[in-house]
């Protein structure tokens, strides 16, 4: 299993530990395209643990899990001082019920996503603003003769966002509370796993991106997502998704989450619910 893989990877590498400054789990964890964030969107942190003059970096592995469908996903992020971060994620969508039973000519679609994120001004906890974060993705499906059958217009495209992100110390009966929202700027179909734009609609949409985050303690979190989709495909609908989270945070070196996920109607298919679990190295 590729999550088993990375992580023993990961372990005999035996990065070194991040510096004493910035907090456990204010690293977040690694979202689906391969920024530093939550699980299914990014948020305005950085990847790894680097402050000014220092480099971070993750490597992760993801699997979602439906019964009908899973989507597995590897990449690696590195950010510099705190301000710079570049990400590199490699998607694998299995169609699994829906490639038999339409005997469809692929079985699976790929899409490899390379990110960018500025930080633009605040801090996570000591600015009067919050954490602002500038992100641009480009995305290249690997496999899209399915779907452009369905109506998709283009292979590749490319995408922004705008997050904010605070954390407000004891703002939760005396937790730790983490909030972030997003603005994205997209015609991607299901993440672009299902091609750019469609016979629906082919232009960008904004998107509305937010997430709410308890910290436990320094090791546990648990919170919500939710990510707004587009609808550009007449074929099927395209649902928003949401999460409800449990990330865990030994130290700066790892971090495992484990998510329920609501994913909706994914390509003529409903109730798409199912487990999502990512594992990370940080250093």
């Amino acid at each position: 299993m590729r999550l088993a893989c990375l992580l023993g990877l990961y372990l005999c590498a035996g990065l070194a530990s991040a510096g004493e400054g910035r907090l456990l789990a204010t690293g977040g964890a690694t979202s689906l395209e391969g920024a530093a964030g939550g699980g299914i969107m990014p948020w305005a942190v950085l990847a790894g643990y680097g402050e000014r003059g220092e480099w971070g970096a993750d490597v992760f592995a993801t699997r979602v899990e439906t019964g009908d469908y899973r989507l597995d996903v590897t990449g690696v992020a590195a950010a510099y001082g705190n301000r710079i971060e570049l990400s590199y994620a490699r998607q694998r969508f299995d169609l699994g019920t829906l490639a038999r039973d339409l005997r469809l000519p692929d079985n699976s679609l790929s899409q490899d996503v390379l990110g960018l994120k500025l930080r633009l001004a605040g801090d996570l906890i000591y600015d009067r603003l919050p954490q602002i974060a500038l992100g641009l993705q480009h995305k290249r499906q690997r496999d899209f003769l399915v779907p452009s059958l369905v109506g998709a217009e283009r292979r590749e495209d490319s995408e922004g966002y705008l997050a904010a992100s605070r954390l407000i110390l004891g703002g939760a009966f005396g937790y730790n509370l983490l909030l972030n929202a997003n603005l994205r700027y997209s015609r991607a179909n299901e993440l672009g796993l299902l091609g750019f734009g469609g016979d629906r609609r082919d232009r960008h949409s904004w998107l509305k991106e937010g997430s709410v985050a308890v910290l436990l303690d320094q090791h546990w979190a648990v919170g919500i997502e939710y990510r707004e989709k587009p609808d550009n495909l007449s074929f099927a609908g395209e649902s928003d998704w949401a999460d409800l989270f449990v990330g865990y945070f030994p130290n700066k070196n790892l971090a495992v989450v484990l998510a329920y996920a609501r994913l909706g109607e994914i390509a003529t298919l409903d109730n798409q619910d199912g487990v999502y679990l990512s594992v990370q190295g940080s250093f």
